[in-house]
């Protein structure tokens, strides 16, 4: 079986390193699915959600990922994501709730800073939510 090394890592920490079949990475061009020997590329990552097949394991590994780079190269893929959470940590009050406070930031930010900040946690909050939302539709019954 064909398999790659991914590593997704944030500011923070290693969110996920591993063997996996294939992924599917928010891009700003749309979904990338990427499977061994792609060839090499590099791209910025939007939020959404970070789709992992791992070998030996039925369900897919989801990763909430705020925005990045990805880097492609035949045998390993590598994120460096600004923020990313794996979906076992999500919770849905709590997203909503930091979405509603990330957009009066936003739509209160007095200088650059602050607005940047307030995009950065707005974009969190839609990577999360983006996240359950799938979760939620690809739940198996």
């Amino acid at each position: 079986m064909d398999v790659m090394q991914i590593d997704v890592v944030s500011n923070e920490q290693n969110i996920y390193s591993g063997q996996v079949k294939f992924a599917v990475v928010p891009t700003l061009n749309g979904e990338l699915g990427i499977l061994p020997r792609h060839e090499p590329i590099m791209s910025l990552v939007r939020p959404g959600t970070l789709r992992l097949q791992v070998p030996d394991q039925e369900d897919e590994v989801l990763v909430a990922i705020s925005g990045g780079i990805l880097e492609v190269q035949p045998d390993k893929i590598m994120i460096l994501a600004d923020v990313a959470v794996r979906s076992a940590e999500l919770d849905q009050a709590r997203a909503e709730e930091a979405r509603k406070t990330a957009e009066a930031s936003v739509a209160q930010a007095k200088d650059d800073e602050a607005l940047a900040k307030a995009q950065a946690a707005l974009a969190v909050a839609i990577a999360e939510l983006k996240t359950l939302d799938y979760l939620r539709l690809h739940k198996k019954h």
